[in-house]
């Protein structure tokens, strides 16, 4: 009996369909009242003074708090950057400075949230205006290297760069931009924080709308001096996060500070203009690519060199050039990062950081070498296939990219494709046909888990994890049933709670990586539990046995030499109940080993995209995409498929839609909003295929688990940017690609 794989719905659809699920402004609190953020409205400068006259003039007002009268936090957290990267250099109302427009500045609290929202809008700031750097342009004037890439070397060098270019006969350099883009998930940044004294210290309860409980458990802990176990975190749903819920962010410890102060219950939720500089964003790059190769398409030589903005706080690196140094066989190859100071805020984690903007600039510099060599752009691929890690001199611990390539071409009919620009027509419109490779690194974190046989004969399985909507609670059950031997809907798995066993942000396509292999521990130990009480029971009909002698199938154990003696579970947990008066119960850590320094790991696909151009008007659409990807063993087909093609529509929001648009004045988002930030609707998406290759990876978990989330976006904005140089010989460098560009 396995369930693992199979396409069974999610445990917790009828609870969202319902409405049964509460996000995190949705719970219940007594005494709950209601705050609104207010931000800056310049980019550089000082809060001279707020006049809250007026706004305490409006009924229900409760707390203006600002600079003046905030709470003092300890020196050493007042800016709450504990816990790097993760952690975010906040805006605690501890100083009086601006950095960037949108900063928040002070929170009024009221009875309702209209009264809140009045009083806010009726106060009156007077600034000191500094000087601001909001042009890309002019920060590029002053750059400095990060101290590191995520946790890879900021610069690497192999071979001698100059030397493989002058040896190319085929040369290509060309510079790519992307532009910042928001997360903007449906539900936006939300919490509730209450604190309460039970005699053994101050505690915090917060409900916030997070990719990582332990992380706000761990930094409020430390920004308030209060013991980590009297901080609780709960967030049993996510309205979405993409990277921007992975970090904790200013409003959550000013809404715990808020409510400290008030002696009540506070509720905060970010406006949608609030989603825009505050909680991060991906950053605008520059990516400079050269490349050389010879006639028949060895790559004799890359170079990818990224600029991106940071801002005044801190410093944050989109790891652009990462891809380049693993993805093709490229003897003589350099790549660097450079930051640009910007008075915008800090930018951070997006779905696929560095790859989704990085292969956009590799995979659209790879097409236009194979048009100079005047050779296939999959041809080019082939050529340069690595069956190593060339950056990390490693093995793969499975690749199954040239797979991808076949399975996609053949679905696709790449054959059929006439290579030059402007050939293909269909019912009066310019039709394009491009291709890139996608990937995404496997990673892999510490988690536990517990598991409780209940009274009634069904498991229970706790983790301190997150669902962001992927679908966490469902193959997590999954993986529970197939450990312990049970049926999937005898078996319960729990999450959102920070007081539950450990487990990592859910981050980097890590939690079935990370929590899978913890919940599949404590399956088995609490198999073993039972068997081990079952054997040294006298009565048992296992008494005595090994636990190799003992099979197991729904939820009953038995002698494998005699089927006919068994027993249930049930029976077991409540024959141990009642003589030691506890459930049978224990708790399992998963953990990475030192395989990651024996194999490079990392999931693969091969992305096929058909266009359609108008070529009076310039409108892009996108007919259809074939996406196929080695990803390791699927723990749910049906998620699984739909977390890739999720990945897939915002790789076509990437290439097409998205783009934040900065006011060089002020600094401030013009388009901070849903209907003026541009994301694809239903009429914009239509066909994708979705194929996944079988693969057999033992290195990257016990499981053979490759994360899903971040890999089916990166790749397509470059294919669709190829598909549109096929369609109008025009090749667009700067993203989005609007019809402006193709006109």
């Amino acid at each position: 009996m396995t369930s693992i794989g199979a396409p069974i719905n999610r445990t917790d659809a009828w609870a969202k369909v319902s409405g049964a699920a509460r996000y995190s402004a949705e719970h219940p609190v007594e005494g709950l009242t209601h705050a609104v953020l207010v931000t800056s409205s310049i980019p550089s400068g000082r809060v001279l003074r707020i006049d809250d006259s007026a706004a305490q003039q409006v009924p229900g007002i409760l707390l203006v708090m600002t600079p003046q009268n905030a709470m003092r936090l300890p020196q050493e957290t007042k800016d709450g950057k504990i816990q790097p990267p993760v952690g975010r250099r906040l805006t605690l109302l501890q100083e009086d400075d601006v950095y960037y427009n949108n900063q928040p500045i002070a929170v009024v609290v009221a009875d309702t949230l209209e009264h809140a929202r009045d009083a806010a809008a009726r106060l009156r700031v007077e600034y000191e205006h500094r000087p601001a750097v909001l042009d890309f342009d002019e920060a590029k004037r002053s750059l400095h290297p990060p101290e590191k890439v995520l946790t890879e070397s900021t610069d690497t060098q192999r071979g001698d760069l100059q030397a493989g270019l002058l040896a190319g006969s085929r040369r290509v350099e060309a510079t790519y931009h992307t532009p910042i883009e928001n997360h903007n998930p449906l539900e936006t940044h939300a919490t509730i924080a209450e604190w309460s004294n039970s005699g053994d210290g101050d505690k915090l309860t917060v409900h916030d709308s997070t990719q990582y409980m332990k992380g706000v458990q761990k930094i409020l802990s430390a920004i308030f001096g209060i013991p980590q176990e009297n901080v609780t975190s709960i967030c049993p749903y996510v309205g979405g996060g993409f990277g921007s819920k992975g970090s904790i962010w200013s409003h959550v410890p000013l809404t715990a500070m808020a409510a400290r102060q008030l002696g009540r219950p506070v509720k905060l939720s970010l406006d949608r203009n609030q989603m825009f500089g505050p909680v991060g964003q991906r950053p605008v790059t520059e990516q400079r690519m050269r490349m050389a190769a010879m006639d028949d398409g060895r790559m004799m030589a890359s170079s990818h060199d990224t600029i991106a903005y940071t801002s005044v706080l801190e410093d944050w690196i989109e790891p652009c050039g990462l891809m380049t140094r693993m993805m093709y066989e490229s003897p003589n190859q350099e790549t660097s990062h450079r930051l640009a100071r910007m008075n915008l805020g800090t930018p951070t984690f997006m779905r696929a950081p560095g790859e989704a903007s990085g292969s956009f600039a590799l995979e659209s510099a790879m097409d236009e070498l194979a048009y100079a060599l005047d050779m296939d752009p999959l041809a080019l691929r082939l050529k340069n296939y690595t069956e190593r890690d060339p950056g990390k001199e490693l093995p793969w611990s499975s690749k199954s990219l040239r797979q991808c390539y076949e399975i996609g071409a053949e679905r696709f009919g790449w054959k059929d494709r006439n290579p030059q620009p402007r050939s293909m027509r269909r019912d009066g419109k310019l039709v394009g046909w491009g291709m890139a490779t996608a990937t995404y690194p496997t990673n892999r974190s510490a988690g536990e888990c517990s598991a409780t046989i209940l009274p009634d004969g069904t498991a229970l399985f706790r983790s301190g994890t997150q669902d962001l909507g992927t679908g966490t609670y469902t193959v997590m059950t999954q993986i529970a049933a197939d450990a312990l031997g049970l049926p999937v809907e005898r078996v319960r798995f729990e999450l959102g709670n920070s007081q539950m066993p450990e487990a990592p942000v859910s981050g980097g396509s890590t939690t079935v990586a990370s929590v899978g292999p913890a919940v599949q521990a404590a399956g088995h130990a609490l198999r073993l539990k039972l068997i081990g009480i079952a054997a040294a029971d006298e009565y048992s009909p296992l008494s005595g046995a090994h636990p190799d002698e003992v099979g197991i199938e729904l939820g009953e154990l038995y002698l494998l030499a005699d089927p006919g003696k068994r027993t249930s579970m049930l029976e077991i947990a409540t024959r141990h109940q009642q003589a030691q008066g506890e459930q049978v119960e224990v708790t399992a850590k998963a953990e990475p080993g030192d395989a990651s320094k024996k194999y490079s790991m990392h999931s693969f696909g091969a992305v096929f995209v058909e266009v359609e151009v108008d070529e009076d008007l310039g409108e892009i659409r996108v007919p259809r995409v074939v996406g196929v990807y080695g990803v390791g063993k699927l723990m749910n087909e049906k998620t699984g498929y739909s977390q890739l093609m999720g990945g897939v529509v915002w790789g076509i929001s990437l290439a097409l839609f998205e783009e934040t648009l900065i006011d060089k004045r002020a600094g401030r988002a013009v388009n901070g909003n849903l209907a003026e930030y541009h994301v694809p609707t239903n009429a914009d998406i239509q066909s994708i295929d979705v194929q996944i290759v079988d693969e057999d990876d033992p290195h990257v978990n016990p499981l053979g688990a490759k994360g899903i989330g971040e890999i089916g976006i990166t790749g397509v904005g470059a294919a669709i940017a190829n598909a549109v140089y096929h369609a109008t010989g025009k090749r667009v460098r700067d993203l989005p690609i609007t019809l402006d560009k193709v006109l």
